[in-house]
């Protein structure tokens, strides 16, 4: 307890605290949410339960934050995607390029371990479940209804409703290698098919949304 007392007293703040959400965030992907105690989060950081509570109110603050960690790592690989497609003179070679993008980005074993964990206990944890939507399918999508607005502005797209259109072409991608990830983990690592599902995404989306303008 001595050796850990110093490691505490010689750590700054911020990594004490990345350190506690690692722990975390490990522990909620091996156990979920009821499996997953102070106690062990505070063994695994090495850490005092008390150095927990001087970082986080209490467990569900905690956990969400390790949730939106996992969720801004996606975010920070895909966000140079969104902002080159809003402003893209050849949409279909950049709609391409993001489908692909955004296949790489969210289909990794730990976001579909994160997703197999939530929707186990969205009813017992609906706030849990709820943060994870707000921060990552509902965000995502506003910032694709955003970048097809603009191609929209610029004659490159045809729509009523860029919100709805953002949410057909994100599941026109994830849909099949998602569902089959959900139910067979090992599946995940198989990126053989992804260029198939993103351009076949892209030639259903334009058929729909296009202008054929080039």
């Amino acid at each position: 307890m001595a050796n850990t007392a110093k490691r505490q007293t010689r750590a700054h703040p911020d990594e004490v605290r990345r350190t506690i959400v690692d722990a975390a965030l490990q522990l909620y992907l091996e156990k979920g949410y009821a499996g997953t105690s102070t106690d062990e989060i505070a063994a695994r950081s090495s850490v005092s339960k008390r150095t927990i509570y001087n970082h986080f109110s209490d467990k569900d603050e905690l956990v969400r934050e390790a949730i939106l960690r996992v969720i801004a790592a996606a975010e920070e690989q895909g966000a140079e995607s969104f902002d080159a497609l809003a402003e893209s003179d050849d949409p279909e070679r950049d709609l391409r390029t993001f489908a692909r993008q955004h296949l790489h980005d969210v289909i990794q074993p730990d976001i579909l371990r994160m997703r197999r964990r939530i929707i186990a206990e969205v009813e017992r944890f609906p706030d849990v479940a709820k943060a994870w939507y707000d921060a990552a399918p509902k965000r995502a999508h506003e910032r694709l209804a955003a970048s097809f607005s603009r191609l929209q502005e610029r004659g490159y797209l045809r729509m009523n409703d860029p919100l709805l259109a953002a949410e057909q072409f994100n599941w026109l991608i994830l849909s099949i290698p998602m569902n089959r990830g959900m139910f067979d983990a090992a599946s995940v690592t198989d990126t053989s098919r992804h260029a198939v599902y993103a351009d076949a995404a892209v030639n259903v989306f334009l058929a729909a949304y296009g202008t054929g303008r080039t």
